[in-house]
């Protein structure tokens, strides 16, 4: 409901939608292969249906990357649900066809966390895109659409793209283009920067179950607001911004993105007024010569499966559990590259640091393993449910069963040269007389 409160509560020129987490662009891969037509964020054209309204008579401009690997499909699908809204969309982030090529060319896309070279996953390969940026998204914006869709845009692109289409800011604009960056990433979580999950005075956060989502308001010199909705729920100050900021960062003086590298250490806020923080002095730098691929990859198989003991000698009931379904393990003669356990109750959150609890009213027990042979994952499956007989007394929370076998999805991140990665703008035709075009 949070995109429809916020064309609905008050005035907003461009509304801005994330779908994409790494392993999605596997999942909508799969659809894709499975059906041609899909591969995209079916949620979305039903969305865009319930506000064309506002898109249509308050002039609201959207922007997503709900197209997941099959942007057109997903425009075309958005010109039957909400006819007579003008879609376009971005192509050419989507790289998986083309894998071969560029290790022909000899690019080796080494893992940037480890240093692999790829070669060796190649052939467990279930997705690669490339992350975009803003420009071919102003480009869209540029072409008058109400909508435009792409697929694995960054999430602060999402957020810096209307700035470059309004106010006309060029690749060497590195510091407007990095605030810009900043308030994408300020924004790109929702909610989480307007009270959501915020660790500050947090129980008197006003309204969490009607919270209001963030809204950027940008100047042309690259200063900018955050607010929200007037009566929406939530909290906008510093000390939620702040939190924000430090969400997935890593070297805060070299925020990479394929627009511009931002300084995190840069930034200046102010408290200006009621749920309203404002942002200047961001500095940036030149974009990278590279851009970045997210690649998933299979790797093995996985289940998991939980059991509860309750009061008394909870903790010691859940231990011995732990210690059967192993012993049970072993004697199968089954071998896993990992299995692990985790007591919820006592110290699966914080670990060695969490406080001394030995006599919990309850503990949840939690069993996975994960290896290469999907037989043996399965047959771990069988282990875990005959405890509640012949096991420790007092189990429950068994109402599901076996646990699922489920595939692992892994992910790798590389680079390849800027200029490998071609993006084009599509203008999506509209829905007439029955028919797609």
């Amino acid at each position: 409901e949070a995109p429809v409160r916020l064309v609905e509560q008050g005035p907003l020129d461009y509304l801005t939608l994330d779908y994409l987490a790494e392993i999605t662009m596997s999942i909508l891969q799969k659809q894709k292969q499975a059906d041609p037509n899909l591969g995209y964020a079916r949620d979305f054209p039903p969305l865009i249906a319930r506000i064309a309204p506002y898109i249509r008579d308050r002039g609201v401009k959207v922007v997503a990357n709900a197209g997941g690997v099959n942007p057109v499909a997903c425009a075309r699908e958005v010109n039957r649900l909400a006819p007579g809204l003008t879609v376009a969309v971005v192509v050419g982030d989507d790289v998986f066809p083309r894998l071969d090529e560029f290790l022909a060319k000899g690019y080796e896309m080494r893992d940037i966390d480890t240093g692999e070279p790829l070669g060796p996953i190649r052939s467990r390969i279930l997705s690669a895109n490339a992350y975009i940026g803003a420009f071919p998204l102003a480009e869209a914006l540029a072409t008058g659409a109400d909508v435009v869709i792409a697929g694995r845009s960054t999430d602060t692109a999402l957020a810096l793209a209307p700035m470059v289409d309004r106010f006309g800011w060029l690749p060497e604009d590195h510091d407007k283009l990095a605030a810009g960056t900043i308030a994408g990433h300020i924004i790109e979580c929702g909610a989480q920067s307007s009270g959501g999950n915020c660790q500050v005075d947090w129980t008197s956060i006003p309204d969490m179950a009607a919270i209001g989502y963030p809204i950027v308001e940008a100047e042309p010199d690259g200063t900018f607001s955050v607010t929200k909705h007037a009566n929406s729920g939530g909290r906008i100050n510093t000390h939620v911004i702040k939190e924000q900021l430090l969400y997935e960062l890593g070297d805060p003086k070299r925020y990479l993105t394929p627009d511009c590298v931002a300084d995190f250490t840069s930034i200046r806020l102010e408290d200006a007024g009621p749920d309203r923080v404002r942002v200047s002095g961001i500095r940036g730098g030149p974009r990278p010569p590279t851009l970045k691929l997210s690649i998933a990859y299979t790797t093995g198989w996985k289940a998991i499966g939980t059991l509860v003991y309750s009061w008394p000698q909870a903790l010691e009931k859940a231990r011995a559990a732990d210690h059967i379904v192993r012993e049970r393990l072993r004697s199968l003669g089954l071998s896993f590259d990992e299995v692990y356990t985790e007591f919820f109750g006592v110290n699966a959150c914080h670990g060695p640091a969490a406080p001394s609890n030995t006599d919990p009213p309850e503990v949840q027990v939690r069993i996975g393993v994960r290896g290469p042979d999907r037989k043996a994952v399965d047959r771990f499956t069988r282990e875990l449910i005959p405890l509640v007989l012949n096991g420790p007394p007092g189990a429950t929370g068994f109402g599901e069963g076996r646990p699922a076998v489920r595939e692992i999805v892994a992910y790798w991140s590389a680079l390849v040269p800027r200029e490998e990665i071609r993006t084009e703008v599509q203008v999506v035709a509209g829905y007439r007389s029955g028919e797609l075009s």
